[in-house]
């Protein structure tokens, strides 16, 4: 299984939208300042994720969202919790 996510900076409220094989790992990895990008922004908060059984369906939904960030799409996503 791979998840679909959309972490919220707590500090910033910035979105990061990601996938992964495991999303506690991953999360641990974003609160640890372990991923480049996100550790200027910790602490991480998971606010949405979706499962997908292969890892080209989980990647497809990603770039999906990520098309979606900012606008009436995302604020739908994320709002509809």
């Amino acid at each position: 299984m791979y998840t679909v996510y959309i972490l919220q900076s707590l500090k910033t409220k910035k979105y990061y939208i990601g996938h992964t094989k495991d999303i506690n790992d991953r999360l641990r990895r974003h609160n640890t300042g372990l991923s480049k990008y996100t550790k200027k922004f910790i602490p991480w908060k998971l606010i949405y994720s979706e499962e997908y059984q292969t890892k080209s369906e989980a990647y497809k939904r990603e770039m999906e969202i990520k098309k979606y960030k900012g606008g009436i799409k995302f604020k739908k996503l994320i709002n509809n919790l």
